[in-house]
This record gives structure tokens, C-alpha cells and sequence, in this order.
């Protein structure tokens, strides 16, 4: 049996394709970086617009005391300020960790096609791991969800983190 955990989902029969997802999973790992910097959660996200990215957002929600303050959710607020529409049809979100149940119904409702992250979420997963809100055929829309780029740089982040705050006996 095959721990899912540890193997990548993605399983790509395009080279070149896994390198595009790489290209800007670095990206949003780069924002994670940074939330981890500034003691937050280290998730971060970009989306991208006809090969640019048009947003770039990491976990802000210990700065702003806003429980809603996910790196998708402003990274999906920044979008649609950039592009003047709500609807992000034509986009793609990289997220470093799968998105939680808040992060997957505001991905449906902005209507992003597709949706790439780098590691699960074993307790808040809402795209593969505790629910699939995203490819839910009873909502009015779906995206299709790509797992597993930069895997292990992503949970070993979110480790390292954590780790860092048992040891300073938080969260």
C-alpha cells in the first residue's frame, strides 16, 4: 500500500509541464518564506494570468488579527483588484499547503479553474485530504486540483515551524 502522504500525487507525463508548475510554486514558496519570517503559519500563494502573476500573498493572520487572513484569501482579493473582476476564470492559485475549507469555498466562488498546491493537509485538507469542496459536482463550479510540487520543501517548512514554536512551548 502506498502512504499518500509521502508520495507526490503529481505525476506529470510532461517534463516541461512539472517544470511550469515548479517555476511558480517557487514563487509561493518564496512567500511562505517570508511568512515564516514574520512568525506566521508559512503558507504562501500566487496566482497567475496569462503567464504573470498578477498576486502574491503569504499567511498574515497573527499581523492583521484576521482569522480570515489566509495567503489564498488575499492572494484571491489582490487578483481580482488586479484584473477589476471577481471572477478568476482565467487563473491558476500555487499554494504551498492544500486549502482549508474557508481558502476552497472562496477558490469556488472566484471561479479559479486550477488550483496547484505543494503538500496536504492531513486536519484542515478541503481539496483532497478531509474534503474536496473544490471538485464537488453539486456546487455550482469545480477546479481541477494538482497535488505535490515541491512536496517536501513545503512540509518541511510547515516542520520546521512548528517544531520551532513546541520548542518555544506555542501553538
Amino acid at each position: 500500500m502506498i502512504d499518500r502522504q509521502e508520495e507526490p500525487e503529481f505525476i506529470p507525463g510532461d517534463r516541461e509541464l512539472l517544470q511550469l508548475h515548479t517555476r511558480w510554486m517557487r514563487f509561493a514558496y518564496d512567500e511562505a518564506r517570508a511568512a515564516f519570517e514574520e512568525d506566521e503559519v508559512p503558507v504562501g500563494a500566487v496566482i497567475v494570468y496569462q503567464d504573470r502573476i498578477i498576486a502574491a500573498a503569504h499567511n498574515q493572520r497573527e499581523t492583521l488579527n484576521d482569522p480570515t487572513a489566509h495567503a489564498e484569501m488575499i492572494a484571491i482579493t489582490q487578483a481580482a483588484e488586479s484584473l477589476g473582476s471577481w471572477r478568476l476564470t482565467d487563473c491558476l492559485l500555487y499554494v504551498t499547503l492544500e486549502p482549508c475549507p474557508m481558502c476552497a469555498g472562496a477558490i469556488i466562488q472566484s471561479r479559479i479553474p486550477f488550483v496547484i498546491y505543494g503538500t496536504r493537509d492531513e486536519k484542515a485538507g478541503a481539496c483532497d485530504s478531509l474534503f474536496q469542496i473544490t471538485n464537488d459536482s453539486r456546487l455550482n463550479h469545480q477546479s481541477t486540483v494538482i497535488s505535490g510540487v515541491m512536496q517536501e520543501e513545503c512540509r518541511t517548512i510547515l516542520r520546521e515551524f512548528f517544531r520551532q514554536k513546541r520548542a518555544e512551548g506555542k501553538k
